[in-house]
């Protein structure tokens, strides 16, 4: 199961994942444009199905996941972001939605999902490279630390299960949460990533498709970083 599966990195990831021979249930809190992506991949001849989820929602999860029964894959990438804010303007409800989303939803959703699990199952959180830090989106930035924090803590419970928890985080990906910039300002943030442009989606799924393999059996509790190299250090200004 993938969630946030409509578009970008989420649907990505859901089209290698069915590629891989999974049989994937996508899941977006925007039913018609899930069920479009759906319709499109199965054109392909691929294995996949489609969920409206509202991952905030305990309820929507433990309905969603008595339909579906046991999973084996459950990948954690409905997010949102928000325009930049600086640390002073950012409001309670701006705070809380973020929260909602980024950390509840993939708390709430792995944490109904492990109960339809068995051993060799895999988790894969998406956090953000921005879980290391930077300016005007601490909301952002907050809930994408929770979120490899969560990934820890989770990787250390739930190895005695046989179910191995990571995170993947993203560099600048494109995607339509770069909508939320004016284009100085994306071609600002372009011109200091390595490759000096955003990442496409596959790159992303690429990686996650990796963590939810046999290869990756011995992987347990880590984030894999997938920004060109930016995280290692920032290019001169």
């Amino acid at each position: 199961m993938v969630t946030g599966a409509a578009r970008g990195i989420g649907r990505a990831i859901a089209e290698q994942l069915a590629h891989d021979g999974l049989q994937v249930v996508a899941t977006d809190i925007d039913a018609a444009a899930v069920a479009a992506t759906v319709d499109e991949c199965r054109t392909q001849g691929l294995d996949m199905s489609g969920e409206a989820l509202d991952v905030g929602s305990r309820a929507a999860a433990q309905a969603l996941f008595a339909r579906i029964g046991p999973v084996d894959v459950v990948v954690n990438n409905a997010g949102i972001a928000s325009p930049m804010l600086g640390f002073r303007d950012i409001d309670p409800a701006a705070w809380r939605r973020l929260f909602r989303v980024n950390l509840s939803g993939a708390f709430i959703v792995a944490q109904e999902a492990v109960r339809h699990m068995a051993s060799g199952a895999r988790i894969v959180n998406i956090a953000s490279r921005g879980y290391l830090g930077g300016a005007g989106a601490s909301h952002y930035v907050a809930s994408k630390a929770a979120v490899v924090g969560l990934t820890r803590a989770m990787a250390i419970e739930l190895r005695w299960s046989g179910i191995t928890v990571n995170a993947v985080a993203p560099g600048m990906v494109d995607t339509r949460m770069l909508d939320d910039f004016t284009v100085p300002m994306r071609r600002s943030l372009e011109n200091r990533e390595p490759s000096g442009a955003a990442a496409h989606p596959q790159t992303i799924a690429d990686a996650v498709a990796f963590l939810c393999s046999g290869q990756a059996a011995q992987i347990n509790g880590q984030v894999l970083l997938v920004d060109g190299g930016k995280s290692v250090g920032m290019p001169p200004l």
